[in-house]
């Protein structure tokens, strides 16, 4: 038998849904037929599965283990004792951490994601740092598995926002969906930018080439509107370089460095839209330097309101700027 106690991240949800996602291998019939038989309760009664979960519920599920395991999926196993990676030698930064919600720092060449299951990425940095710190255990994964809000390019560098709660994870997407997050990015471009602009258009995005093109109109359905504000910091006279904060207003994959190369600037380093590889760089020299929360939040999460949170330019910026 298994008992899980709910708690914050599955509250409110109904229980047939919450048990859906903790038996992803189980069908929807097989799991109200045992609701029916009693193999499955709330509370030691029998429930229907629209019931509302509330704060210490106790839902009990009498399977054999072997049964159990089956209907979880071998990835909602227990996990080896030891992760196969050494978290902390992957360069993340923690910038904030509350009870909801973790900044991080993520280093080029860290995938956001895993593009393929052998693949290490962010996520799995918080997971193993989650679970080192003891803000959640291993078991608590069955019911939530905290998570990235955003993403970024895997050589792009910066800040990511991560939920460490459901309530977290609700909040920093709707901010993020409503656009009510102001995000602020730093990069060097070829050429020179003396007045600060909003860029508009519209962004198209080859699949099989994993490439956007930018056009003044939709080219079809799948194209999306963007916009991009950017504003001068500094002209490397020297170089015939400028120094941008770039902030992103809509936010869709490779925008910032397709928009500003559709404009004849494009990122240093950012061979695949045009730029060229400086002080050996053969990637987008982008930063997601700082983020802004809006003063007006849920009541939970007012303790942000006007926050605004930095993460320090990595190396390669640096260097390129002659300070590194």
């Amino acid at each position: 038998m298994k008992e899980i106690i709910i708690d914050n991240n599955q509250l409110d949800k109904r229980l047939d849904s919450f048990l859906k996602g903790y038996l992803p291998n189980a069908s929807g019939g097989f799991i109200y037929k045992m609701l029916r038989k009693k193999n499955i309760t709330l509370n030691d009664k029998k429930a229907q599965g629209t019931e509302k979960l509330k704060l210490g519920d106790s839902v009990k599920i009498f399977f054999a283990d072997e049964t159990l395991e089956k209907f979880m999926g071998k990835e909602l196993k227990a996990p080896k004792a030891k992760a196969s990676f050494d978290y902390k030698k992957l360069g993340v930064e923690v910038i904030y951490e509350d009870s909801h919600i973790v900044l991080l720092s993520k280093p080029a060449g860290l995938l956001t994601q895993k593009a393929q299951p052998q693949d290490i990425s962010l996520n799995d940095y918080l997971i193993e740092y989650l679970c080192d710190t003891g803000a959640i255990t291993k078991d608590s994964l069955a019911t939530y598995r905290p998570s990235v809000c955003n993403r970024l390019d895997r050589n792009t560098s910066g800040l990511v926002i991560c939920a460490k709660s459901l309530a977290g994870a609700r909040c920093m997407n709707s901010l993020l969906k409503d656009r009510n997050l102001d995000k602020y990015y730093r990069t060097i471009v070829e050429g020179k930018l003396s007045d600060s602009f909003t860029l508009k258009g519209y962004l198209t995005k080859d699949e099989k080439k994993n490439k956007v093109e930018i056009t003044s109109e939709p080219i079809n359905s799948a194209s999306d509107y963007i916009e991009t504000e950017y504003l001068p910091l500094e002209y490397l006279s020297d170089r015939n370089l400028t120094v941008l904060e770039v902030k992103l207003i809509t936010g869709k994959p490779h925008q910032i460095r397709a928009h500003l190369s559709s404009i004849g600037h494009p990122i240093i380093g950012d061979i695949k839209y045009g730029g060229h590889k400086i002080a050996g760089l053969n990637y987008q020299l982008l930063h997601s330097y700082r983020i802004k929360y809006p003063n007006d939040l849920p009541e939970d999460f007012m303790y942000l309101a006007g926050k605004e949170y930095i993460s320090k330019l990595p190396t390669a910026f640096e260097k390129v700027l002659g300070k590194g």
